[in-house]
């Protein structure tokens, strides 16, 4: 594999020196690029661009090509494992992921087992693939989602609001969700394996509904099987560290929970302060966020006005990442993103000195 040529984002998660701080962005390819919609409309649907090898590559890169960004991120959905399980993922226009056939009794949860990860092999083909397209510009991200969002998913068999399918199951039945997780996890490990293997340079669990859960619920049913993933992952590839970063949506009150998980870095969302965040932290893991994904709809100096203010509170030194708190929305112009990965490679180097 051809030798890095900007290592920032591997070097920041590692908490060494850095020129300047990081950035990449949660859904960075996605329908706020104009050329994304053209790809995926010549696509035919979601799906069929997941699981087209050359068109999953070309959309991956679109949002480094356009803005310098300091790490590319597998372009697939969090939803690959279950529907490997044969759940029957679906999207539906407007409505987002659906399952034809979600867990619904107990003798569904019984069946599930860890899929064959040969019917994943569209992701570790489209892993290697970028790979070779990055051609050693910035690192590669890999990614699943946690075993409880897949849970709800599973359980729920789309999103939710209220999330009482899955809360009714874990509350009446623990035993049985405690079965789907397990399963879940294993197969998580065994999935972002097999993306290290491909090429993948770092990983990232997606825990976003981990947040609604209680105190107690979270260590037991969400944060206990992330622990166990991490623990089985490959740590190591191509003589240099695989990092793992841990994204719990509205789990800043875990920090300390989470920061010895395990995990080389946390995801913050916007509503923690990062810099409280890495005096709770200390120099256990480094940190990734958080701007509010809707200061994009503000205007470039309010952005810079917000990117100086979040670099400012994480303070001097290496440990940061910059993202955003959650996904970017669909609305984004994308010369507020522009203004967003200059302000961070500015404001960053400065602060460097």
């Amino acid at each position: 594999m051809t030798t890095l040529q900007n290592d920032t984002f591997l070097r920041a998660l590692a908490k060494q020196p850095v020129a300047h701080t990081p950035v990449w962005l949660m859904r960075q390819a996605g329908r706020y690029l104009p050329e994304y919609r053209a790809v995926r409309a010549r696509a035919g649907g979601f799906l069929d661009l997941c699981k087209n090898t050359e068109l999953a590559t070309e959309v991956t890169l679109q949002p480094i090509d356009r803005f310098g960004l300091d790490a590319a991120i597998l372009f697939s959905d969090i939803l690959t494992i279950p529907d490997a399980m044969g759940l029957g993922l679906y999207f539906a226009e407007g409505e987002g992921p659906k399952f034809t056939r979600p867990l619904q009794s107990e003798a569904d949860i019984a069946a599930l087992e860890v899929p064959d990860m040969a019917k994943l092999r569209y992701v570790f083909d489209a892993v290697a693939s970028i790979r070779r397209a990055l051609n050693g510009r910035v690192p590669l991200i890999g990614f699943s989602g946690s075993p409880f969002i897949l849970a709800c998913y599973m359980v729920e068999g789309s999103g939710s609001k209220e999330f009482r399918q899955i809360k009714t199951l874990l509350y009446r039945r623990p035993e049985l969700l405690h079965r789907i997780l397990s399963t879940t996890a294993r197969a998580v490990t065994a999935y972002l394996n097999e993306q290290i293997a491909a090429g993948a340079q770092a990983v990232q669990i997606f825990d976003t509904w981990g947040g609604l859960l209680s105190d107690a619920a979270f260590a037991e049913f969400s944060l206990a099987y992330m622990r166990q993933i991490i623990g089985g992952l490959t740590r190591e590839s191509q003589g240099r560290r695989v990092p793992v970063i841990v994204f719990t949506k509205g789990g800043g009150q875990w920090l300390e929970l989470l920061a010895d998980s395990g995990a080389d870095a946390l995801g913050l969302d916007w509503t923690a302060n990062i810099g409280q965040a890495r005096q709770r932290v200390g120099h256990k893991v480094a940190l990734q966020g958080n701007l509010d994904p809707a200061a994009l709809f503000g205007t470039p100096d309010s952005i810079r006005a917000e990117v100086r203010r979040i670099l400012q509170s994480y303070g001097a030194g290496s440990g940061h990442v910059f993202n955003l708190g959650h996904g970017i929305s669909q609305h984004t112009d994308p010369e507020n993103v522009q203004a967003l990965v200059a302000a961070v490679h500015e404001f960053s180097a400065q602060q460097a000195g």
